[in-house]
């Protein structure tokens, strides 16, 4: 069973209590959004990854249902996509698929992935010119990979108008004391961490450190890289999904994300339309209580 299979079993079992609850008219309406605390910016709650789906060539067969999600990711107004220098053809393929009213919405968040001063500032003149996006709007320095280095050029840059907001990244539980130490320390405007409803570490000290700091939070991996959806393999949508205006699990895991008050955004990736829509929905409606978090946690843990 794969998430399209979850997405649709979910919808079928859920379709009646949805209508009768108001869930059907809550997925129609406007995405949440959450203020950068840097600046008071607010931004869709609910963004767009590149790592894997946009890693293609030229062929347009491959680059049809990018198109296709991204016309719908904007069309919903969401604005915040994420892409890396690491992710092989990514930022290219970005760059020629949005069109000039794309280039104008979107929240352009890429990162500098090298060693060295000058690498570093030739990597991200790059990324800006292959992504046809003069002034990016984040630069992360990822994986913290020459971190001292990158973020005296990131702030130098800023100054210069050349980027709006600066951060750090990784994606691993591991490395998420190292970001608390980072931003304990550094006035930086954004972290990336890894946090889903199955691996919550990030709750003990990292969120509650980035809220207090006044640092913006964009979450990887919040389905696991398909984690999650293996460990529901099989299991009807729980009678309470209709309480949060869910109809799939895909949208229960990520409003357990967007309901942590210190989350600005999630960036699941895909390049699948349906996915999409799936992910755009879990943005709109009610957002999981501390009750209904627990229970969506018991789920995950098989309690």
């Amino acid at each position: 069973m794969d998430r399209r299979d979850v997405i649709l079993g979910g919808l079928a079992m859920a379709a009646g209590a949805s209508v009768a609850t108001g869930a059907s008219a809550a997925a129609s309406g406007p995405l949440i959004t959450r203020k950068i605390p840097s600046t008071g910016e607010a931004i869709p709650i609910i963004g767009l990854g590149t790592s894997g789906p946009f890693e293609i060539g030229n062929a347009a067969s491959d680059r049809a249902p990018l198109k296709e999600v991204l016309n719908a990711f904007f069309g919903a107004g969401a604005r915040l996509i994420d892409t890396s220098p690491m992710y092989s053809t990514a930022e290219g393929v970005l760059g020629e698929l949005m069109s000039g009213s794309m280039h104008e919405r979107v929240f352009l968040a890429t990162k500098v992935w090298t060693r060295g001063d000058r690498e570093g500032a030739e990597q991200m003149k790059h990324s800006a010119q292959v992504m046809k996006h003069p002034k990016l709007d984040l630069i992360q320095v990822h994986n913290l990979l020459d971190l001292d280095t990158h973020l005296k050029t990131l702030r130098a840059m800023k100054d210069e108008g050349l980027v709006r907001y600066i951060g750090i990244t990784h994606y691993t539980v591991g490395s998420q004391a190292d970001l608390a130490k980072i931003i304990q320390r550094e006035k930086i405007d954004f972290v990336q961490t890894n946090y889903s409803a199955g691996t919550r570490n990030a709750e003990e000290r990292l969120l509650p450190l980035a809220a207090d700091r006044g640092v913006a939070v964009v979450i990887n991996r919040p389905f696991e890289d398909g984690k999650l959806f293996e460990q529901v393999e099989g299991r009807p949508l729980p009678a309470w999904a209709k309480d949060i205006d869910c109809t799939s699990w895909g949208q229960i895991f990520l409003k357990y994300v967007f309901s942590h008050p210190a989350v600005t955004a999630a960036i699941p990736a895909t390049g699948k339309v349906s996915h999409l829509h799936d992910n755009l929905a879990a943005a709109r409606g009610r957002l999981p209580d501390a009750k209904q978090r627990k229970r969506i946690a018991q789920e995950i843990d098989g309690t």
